[in-house]
């Protein structure tokens, strides 16, 4: 059914029948949208008949079709036919207008653009069936203001909107109006159609040049003032106000060679502003001329004009003269000297002058340092004259040069500084001499050691020098000898082969002007490796003397003195081991602590004590005790060794308050000497070897 019909209503839209309705008495029905769905009653069918009928228009854009079902049944319900689906569908009409997806379009686009360039697109749409021609839409520019040139055109089919020509100016015209339609049935005249606004914007290219209202400019300033502005030059530009296309970027070109101007832009009234920042002389120059040029930020369209991108114009300074104090130029002078120049010799000094008249007349000078107050200045000249003897190698001299300052002054009291630097000239007035008079020659391991002398003059009053051994004694020429190494060395060795000592040797040095000094050298030749073993021995010909030990060879001695004491303890130990000892002498009679003496033996009656060890024989329970032993007994002429041993004694019974006690004073009971007794060749034959060897480890490791 076509939409939006205008009746008559009910319409009758078509019959619905059954084969069955010859056999039968059959009743029609249907169900589904527009019946008993929504829109409910739109359609209806005669029970009897089966004609289909609408009720009312419908709108296609509201509803495209309708699928319902008819049923065919007997008066008692019996069902001889499936249900039948029918749709409807409703026929479009070209009922809805095209419509702009904007009411107003805005688009933009920079000048002077190339022929073609897109400037934007516009769209429409139609609720008609689609693909049809309902909804076969056509763009067009029906107008623009201002109405010519015309410089735009649009694709009927896309709506995309291009240029028609590269003459879009912004600084003429900045926006175009365009009345822009859409119409469907493929734009026929009968076709419905819509119509919208589309504004176009022309964006600005740098494509004017800032140019100087005026081409030449004149201006003054004072000399010797800094950080002023003396200038303002203005620009017209006809690009976009403050925008990087108008503002300006000043520049100097020429004339500023010395860097005493800059000119920079004022970002509120794009002026530019020439400033002084270094000040101007006017006794050396009085005017000043100066070219500027001026662009923009943004770079320069070339393409829109082939012009130059710069403006230029000149500007005239002109210096105006101002009464200043003296100059002090060069800041720094210098003048020349001999040191050792007598005192009261004057010379030139520092001169200050007036830079308008360029003379020194009427400048006073004062002296504002003299770290050694070695001149003294004239006030009216600056001449310096001689105060003390001047000394070029002194300490305050560096590389030559006395340096003071000055303070010149005018009468209006107007002050400058320099400094004056007094140049020393050398003259021969130092001996070269050898700094370092102490030598050591390790006799073992080197023959000879080098010397060096050195001279504070200049070079010109020095090198090479000349060594040679005093001549005063023939000793000094028999046992030394010198041969020079270089300009500035020589090297001192020893002849005929003379001993560990210390000598004197004196030498004398010679520069090249035969200015000459003797420096007696102190030269030791030492049992030595190195020097350093050397500096710390008392005598240096034998080698003795005090020797500094170090931690380790402490450590050392400390060990072999332990060392020596255990074999001791372990001597005495062994020497207790039994109650009777036979008078054969035993195999471990080296492990018994006996001490040998090799003085004479006492008379026969009497028995000292030798020794002062005591041992306890281990689990003897104060048994076993040996006494002082090794107590020597003079018996016919033949010394013997005597063990004495004492019945029920210990150890401590037999000592006092820090004192040994005899073997008579600590006996308490029997004592049987005979079984204790050898005679002294015995023990001498045994034991010496044995305590020998010990005492050699002993003393080799205490030595190390």
């Amino acid at each position: 059914m076509l939409e939006n019909s205008l009746g008559p209503f009910p319409l009758f839209l078509q019959q619905v029948q059954s084969d069955t309705a010859q056999n039968y008495t059959i009743y029609y029905s249907i169900r589904g949208p527009g019946v008993d769905q929504e829109p409910r009653n739109l359609f209806y069918v005669e029970r009897d008949t089966g004609n289909l009928y609408c009720t009312r228009p419908v709108d296609r854009e509201q509803y495209e079709s309708f699928e319902i079902i008819a049923f065919a049944t007997t008066p008692d319900g019996y069902t001889p036919e499936l249900p039948l689906p029918l749709i409807i569908k409703i026929e479009d009409e070209n009922d809805n207008y095209p419509i702009f997806t904007e009411e107003t379009y805005t688009f933009t686009i920079f000048e002077n653009c190339r022929v073609g360039t897109t400037v934007g697109q516009v769209c429409a749409t139609d609720k008609d069936e689609p693909d049809t021609m309902h909804t076969r839409l056509k763009y067009s520019i029906i107008g623009q203001v201002p109405p010519s040139p015309t410089l735009f055109s649009m694709h009927p089919t896309t709506g995309v909107i291009t240029t028609t020509s590269s003459q879009l100016d912004r600084e003429l015209i900045d926006k175009y109006q365009l009345k822009i339609k859409v119409q469907d049935m493929d734009g026929q005249y009968f076709g419905l159609q819509t119509t919208s606004t589309c504004i176009i914007n022309i964006d600005d290219v740098n494509d004017h040049l800032p140019t100087f209202t005026r081409t030449s400019y004149v201006t003054s300033v004072e000399e010797n003032t800094v950080d002023v502005e003396i200038l303002r030059v203005t620009v017209e530009d006809k690009d976009l106000v403050n925008t990087a296309n108008w503002r300006a970027n000043y520049t100097i070109l020429k004339g500023n060679e010395n860097g005493n101007f800059k000119i920079v832009t004022d970002a509120k009234t794009n002026e530019g502003v020439l400033c002084v920042v270094k000040p101007l002389n006017y006794e050396e120059k009085q005017q000043m001329i100066l070219q500027i040029g001026v662009v923009n930020e943004a770079p320069f369209s070339r393409e829109a004009s082939p012009r130059s991108a710069m403006s230029t114009a000149t500007v005239t300074v002109n210096v105006e003269d101002q009464d200043e104090g003296p100059e002090c130029n060069p800041p720094i002078q210098t003048v020349r000297m001999k040191e050792n120049a007598e005192v009261g010799t004057t010379s030139n000094g520092y001169k200050a002058y007036d830079p308008e008249t360029r003379s020194s007349s009427g400048i006073r000078y004062k002296k504002l340092t003299d770290p050694t107050g070695w001149v003294t200045i004239d006030e009216n000249t600056g001449s310096i004259k001689v105060f003390r003897s001047l000394d070029r190698e002194a300490e305050t001299i560096k590389n030559g040069i006395y340096n003071i300052t000055v303070l010149a002054s005018d009468q209006g009291g107007r002050t400058c500084t320099g400094t004056l630097g007094i140049i020393l000239q050398d003259v021969n007035d130092n001996s070269p001499f050898i700094p370092k008079k102490t030598v050591i020659i390790c006799k073992p391991t080197m023959s000879s050691a080098e010397i060096v002398a050195v001279d504070p003059d200049e070079p010109i009053h020095g090198p090479p020098f000349d060594f040679s051994l005093e001549s005063s004694t023939s000793e000094v020429q028999r046992m030394w000898r010198l041969k020079a190494i270089n300009d500035t060395a020589a090297r001192l060795s020893y002849q005929n082969d003379p001993p560990f000592g210390s000598y004197v040797v004196p030498i004398t040095v010679r520069d090249r002007l035969g200015m000459s000094s003797v420096t007696s050298l102190d030269v030791t030749l030492c049992d030595c490796i190195t020097e350093n073993d050397c500096t710390h021995r008392v005598d240096p010909r034998i080698g003795g003397g005090g020797v500094q030990l170090g931690k380790w060879a402490i450590l050392a001695i400390l060990l072999g003195i332990a060392l020596l004491f255990c074999i001791l303890f372990t001597l005495v130990c062994g020497a207790s081991g039994t109650s009777k000892q036979p008078k054969v002498i035993p195999d471990d009679l080296a492990q018994q602590n006996l001490i040998v003496s090799n003085t004479e033996a006492p008379g026969d009656d009497k028995v000292y004590s030798a020794n002062g060890f005591t041992t306890q024989t281990v689990g003897a329970s104060a048994q076993g005790v040996c006494g002082t032993v090794g107590s020597g007994i003079k018996n016919g002429g033949q010394e013997t060794i005597e063990m004495v041993k004492g019945g029920h004694q210990t150890s401590e019974s037999c000592r006092g308050a820090g004192h040994h006690h005899t073997l008579d004073s600590c006996r308490g009971g029997h004592t049987e000497v005979d079984n204790c007794r050898y005679t002294y060749s015995e023990w001498h034959s045994f034991t010496q070897p044995r305590l020998g060897e010990e005492s050699i480890r002993g003393h080799t490791l205490i030595k190390n």
